[in-house]
């Protein structure tokens, strides 16, 4: 089993909305069975609190099923649980770092050129929307090829 974990700042927009396209193309592709997928905060700040109603609409508007979820905040035992670690930007690394210290090297974007810039504060859940989709896109290609 591979297992992922998208990481944003309050895990209530960018990372629960990477977690359901990743579940939706891992599913579509036949490996749920073999990939599991998850996503967490680097802050405390939502903690308990549902996917944020723009992300929900969002997903709803590109057909990706969701479920009610809870934010948390990531763990030194995650770093080790987890496989892939992805960050939607750099200061989730910044305070990841701080949170789980050198284990943070793990972690890496989930687009290589550029961050994912956090809908909170932009409004445009349509960019993020292809951000993400990228993002899972490409890295689904690779855990295939893991896979194999």
């Amino acid at each position: 089993m591979i297992r992922v974990l998208f990481l944003c700042h309050g895990n209530i927009c960018r990372s629960p909305m990477a977690e359901f396209v990743m579940r939706a193309l891992v599913d579509k592709a036949g490996l749920s069975d073999r990939i599991a997928v998850a996503s967490a905060a680097v802050s405390r700040e939502e903690i308990g609190n549902d996917m944020y109603p723009p992300a929900r609409r969002k997903l709803q508007q590109m057909g990706i099923p969701f479920t009610r979820r809870a934010a948390r905040q990531v763990t030194a035992q995650d770093m080790r649980t987890y496989d892939h670690v992805l960050l939607m930007d750099a200061e989730n690394r910044t305070l990841l770092r701080r949170l789980v210290g050198g284990a943070a090297d793990k972690a890496r974007g989930l687009l290589p050129d550029r961050d994912i810039a956090d809908p909170w504060y932009t409004g445009d859940f349509d960019r993020t929307w292809e951000d993400i989709l990228e993002g899972c896109t490409a890295l689904l290609e690779t855990l295939q090829k893991e896979l194999l």
